[in-house]
């Protein structure tokens, strides 16, 4: 892929390149050694999921959970749908990926108590994107 046809806002869809999600794709991308880019799967049925993150070979799927500020119950459930998303993308329509979630500091406090066993528990690793840029474990699978 050229540097024009990496900065094409299409590649990116509507990760900009001045967001968190951005910053947390590029150091996923890094730590992985992988080019970790957003795509849409057109499923069987016609229907689209768009994966925030997932590289050529299918081997990383990722979404990313970047809000900021003051933790809300919602981030919470934001946190659940998308490992529910992961695990189904991983199991049923790209198998065998590695299912990762990546999330703020902020959000990092939906994995207190159960919400991190369940991660653990059915295979979706969690990182922490830290302010400061660095990614560090949270949930290891």
């Amino acid at each position: 892929m050229t540097l024009a046809e990496e900065e094409d806002p299409q590649v990116w869809h509507r990760i900009r390149p001045d967001s968190t999600e951005r910053r947390m794709l590029e150091g996923l991308s890094t730590r992985f050694d992988v080019r970790l880019r957003p795509r849409t799967l057109v499923l069987p049925d016609g229907s689209r999921v768009e994966v925030e993150g997932v590289d050529a070979d299918n081997r990383f799927l990722v979404q990313l959970v970047a809000n900021q500020g003051t933790y809300k119950s919602h981030h919470r459930n934001k946190v659940m749908a998308d490992m529910f998303k992961l695990v189904w993308l991983s199991r049923s329509i790209l198998p065998g990926g590695r299912a990762i979630l990546c999330v703020s500091e902020a959000v990092s406090q939906a994995f207190s108590g159960w919400v991190a066993t369940a991660a653990r528990d059915v295979g979706v690793e969690v990182l922490l994107f830290r302010d400061d840029e660095d990614i560090v474990p949270l949930v290891e699978r």
